[in-house]
């Protein structure tokens, strides 16, 4: 899908389980004029008139919830970037994850483990790129949160989400694998994929209240966008505010 005039110019931020997106993306919307997208993570939680867990479900039991939720994970993601987008309200959009990281980490991690089979696996890249390429505009850019496994892993234990209790340190490594062979090694991608260029931000440092750290990201990220976006387009995107 083609961006149009109208179409806010998009970043993604990437990276491991409990890599510190969210709070990163917060961070970001203090000091930048961006509009921000968290994961719909209520959206996973409560489905249905009966309020199912479809991420605990997949987390207990993901031979069999696999799928389903890499299903649902997609088609949420797609409405609730375009529900922000319709606001127009921003020139620049920066989400937390993405679809690509669905396909290139999760989902075929879960082929990969056993949790989808062949068939399932095989359906899931189809309708994948159809929609991808019928809905979906190519990212300006990709802000890879690289967080080392074990600090991701002491993280997600100090967030303590009953979903995520399951979560070993082994599987995380295996993510963080995924996310290299992608977003830094460019592994098994098409040329289009490879042409998106992708910030890499090292964050093992923990970066919520100290401002140094803060004031190296947000200069960080502050000139990868702009130097993402042609000139005539800039105006500026965003402004930087004293930290």
């Amino acid at each position: 899908m083609k961006q149009d005039a109208t179409t806010p110019k998009y970043f993604i931020v990437e990276g491991n389980i409990g890599s510190g997106k969210s709070t990163f993306l917060k961070m970001l919307k203090q000091y930048l004029n961006i509009q921000m997208v968290l994961e719909p993570h209520e959206q996973w939680q409560s489905i249905g008139g009966d309020g199912d867990n479809l991420l605990d479900l997949f987390y207990k039991d993901p031979k069999r919830w696999a799928y389903s939720f890499q299903t649902y994970a997609f088609v949420s993601r797609i409405m609730v970037q375009q529900a922000h987008a319709r606001m127009q309200n921003h020139a620049v959009q920066v989400l937390e994850r993405s679809v690509f990281s669905d396909r290139y980490c999760f989902a075929y991690n879960c082929y990969e483990l056993g949790y989808m089979n062949a068939l399932e696996w095989q359906l899931y890249q189809t309708w994948f790129s159809w929609l991808v390429d019928t809905y979906v505009p190519k990212p300006d850019g990709f802000i890879y949160l690289r967080t080392k496994p074990e600090v991701c892993h002491e993280r997600l234990q100090k967030r303590d989400r009953h979903e995520e209790s399951s979560v070993s340190i082994d599987y995380i490594k295996t993510i963080h694998q995924k996310h290299e062979s992608w977003l830094v090694e460019k592994k098994d991608l098409s040329a289009q994929m490879k042409e998106i260029p992708v910030l890499v931000l090292d964050c093992d440092a923990e970066f919520e209240t100290d401002l140094k750290e803060q004031q190296g990201h947000v200069e960080s990220v502050s000139s990868f966008i702009l130097s993402c976006i042609p000139t005539s387009q800039a105006d500026p995107p965003i402004s930087t505010l004293s930290l």
